[in-house]
Order: C-alpha cells, then structure tokens, then sequence
C-alpha cells in the first residue's frame, strides 16, 4: 500500500509518517531528508523555487522505481514528498492506478497558528524532525503555494485535525 502524507509546512507530515510506519511497518520516503542529504550542500544563494523543483522530479524517479520494489514485496511505503499540488499527489494516483497498488491520502488539516508556532520551535530546538530552517518568508510563501485536498481527493482517505 502506498501511503501519500499530505499537509502544509508544519502540520507534523514527518512525525505522522513515523508513527504510520510503527503501525504498518512500511519504508518512509521523505523529500525534506533527500533534499538536506543530496542536494543542499549544492544550492548557491541564486538557487531558488525551479532549482529544488528539478531536483525533487529527479528524486522522485528513483523513489518511484523504490516503491515498486516494495510494493512487489509486500511493503507498505509512506511518503512524506510535500505533495502540496494537486497535480504532485495526481501523479501518485496515476502511478499506483496503472501499477495496481492501493493508495490512501493522509491529509493532516492543522490551523496556521499551530503549524508556526511547530516551525519556529522546530528551527530553534533542531530536533528529531529538523532537516533544514524554514524562515517565516517561505512560511509564507507556502501558506498561498499549498492546494488544500478537495472533497473528492479525500474519499477513501484519512484526515487529522488538532
């Protein structure tokens, strides 16, 4: 089964991907881990919005070939990509229609004032679940980039609210 996490920055898509796995046992693929490992130490201060977006397609070709490999053996796989566009999470169901593999949509619906206060915590204390700051400007910017699921995205999955 494929797992799509979906939630706008700070809504605790990581931490709910690990506790997802502790239920199902599946494989968590997070971008935000890919981007900081593979890709950060790269970005020049030019660099912005087009350039991570290339590296995450790229990333996303392996993680796919991945998810077939799991899934031909019986392993659930979680992914915590971000999926902020409804055209990103309709990728995801094409891939598993055409492959035959169950999907369920996560979607964690968390207010505005609760995923800030995570994200500010989150860039002082650098904790468990901190990849990289996320400073209020692309906060910000994320609050207008992210497409909410509609109704009809939403059947057969699950949401959380606080």
């Amino acid at each position: 089964m494929m797992h799509l996490i979906v939630g706008n920055t700070g809504s605790g898509k990581t931490t709910y991907a690990s506790q997802l796995k502790s239920e199902t046992n599946g494989i968590i693929f997070s971008i935000d881990t890919w981007n900081k490992t593979l890709f950060l130490a790269d970005k020049k201060p030019s660099d912005g919005l087009e350039w991570f977006l290339e590296r995450i397609e790229r990333s996303e070709k392996l993680i796919l070939d991945l998810v077939t490999q799991l899934e031909n053996s019986k392993t659930d796989t979680i992914l915590d990509l971000g999926l902020s566009k409804f055209e990103h999470r309709e990728k995801f169901r094409q891939f598993a229609d055409a492959n035959g593999y169950t999907l369920t949509l996560h979607f964690l619906d968390i207010s505005k004032e609760t995923r800030l206060k995570r994200v500010m915590q989150r860039n002082i204390e650098k904790g468990a679940t901190f990849e990289f700051e996320v400073s209020q400007e692309n906060f910000d910017f994320m609050e207008h980039w992210f497409q909410k699921p509609s109704e009809n995205e939403m059947i057969g999955g699950i949401t959380i609210t606080e």
